[in-house]
């Protein structure tokens, strides 16, 4: 991962401020970015046949079985309302305490992916399978297993709070990106071969999870890796941007405030004159010599 290494660890209050501020500003963009209905469903119909041509669909017999299985679709319904919004930020608090060199660069990649997924959604809605006509075969099984959770009909949100989410936000998946970040992170940082193997198996049981329960396409969760990947080449170029910019306003203060003054030097106030030990004043030292130097008077 490149540009990881950071001078000092951030603060933690500093970076719960960033954190909250950026996931609000992308939870309000999320639900700005709500397009045409009708757009929304013409995308996902696109995606569903060109998946069909290739043979891609996998997101039927998954569905079958999640749906005709209530002991697979009850624990993946809580997978998907759950993991999403439990495990990324405990990955975040895991490598600020432990890996605090590496923290900012991998908060860095998570923040403009999720950034580039807002872009995704304002650009191109995407009506889920689950909210396809009944004729595509594809059945919402938050909805068949509301009852078991707090979820209501609508996506994973709380029972009538579902005008407060956007279900055609379909395209990227962000539940598959924000998985394969914490399945990165934990798989190189973690230490023991039982994070490793979480790490992998994570983000695999998330594709799995969001094509089940009919919340994604597989190309969803392809597009979810692909951001993720942008995401991962434009963090380092983001930071160095962002060090540029506080570097030229910490100046900016200095010039303004500082009279120019650099940290670290100290001002000559002598004029270029050295002193010794024992000379109150500079200059001391030259009339000595040249006292010295004046031959006494004949007597």
């Amino acid at each position: 991962m490149p540009y990881t290494i950071a001078s000092r660890r951030p603060r933690w209050w500093t970076e719960l401020l960033l954190i909250v501020v950026v996931y609000a500003a992308y939870s309000g963009g999320r639900l700005l970015a709500r397009g045409d209905v009708a757009a929304a469903v013409d995308h996902g119909l696109a995606i569903l046949r060109f998946e069909q041509a290739l043979h891609l669909n996998a997101e039927h017999p998954l569905n079958r079985l999640f749906t005709a299985t209530p002991a697979l679709g009850i624990p993946a319904d809580f997978a998907y309302a759950t993991l999403h919004y439990l495990v990324t930020p405990a990955v975040l608090v895991w490598l600020f305490r432990r890996r605090p060199l590496h923290y900012r660069a991998a908060r860095t990649w998570l923040m403009v992916s999720t950034l580039l997924g807002l872009v995704g959604f304002t650009l191109l809605p995407t009506c889920p399978p689950r909210l396809l006509a009944a004729g595509h075969g594809f059945v919402d099984t938050m909805a068949q297993y509301s009852s078991y959770g707090w979820w209501g009909g609508e996506a994973s949100a709380p029972r009538g709070l579902g005008g407060m989410t956007n279900q055609y936000a379909a395209m990227p998946s962000l539940h598959v990106g924000w998985a394969l970040w914490c399945g990165v992170v934990v798989w190189r940082y973690g230490r023991t071969p039982l994070l490793k193997a979480l790490g992998v198996a994570y983000p695999l049981l998330t594709v799995v999870v969001v094509m089940g329960t009919a919340n994604h396409y597989f190309l969803d969760a392809v597009a979810g890796c692909a951001v993720m990947g942008v995401g991962l080449v434009l963090a380092g170029p983001a930071m160095r941007g962002v060090d540029r910019v506080r570097d030229g306003v910490r100046q900016r203060v200095r010039e303004r405030f500082g009279r120019g003054s650099v940290p670290g030097a100290s001002p000559i106030v002598s004029g270029g004159c050295e002193t010794s030990a024992g000379e109150r004043i500079p200059g001391q030292r030259a009339r000595s010599a040249s006292a010295d130097d004046t031959p006494a008077p004949a007597r």
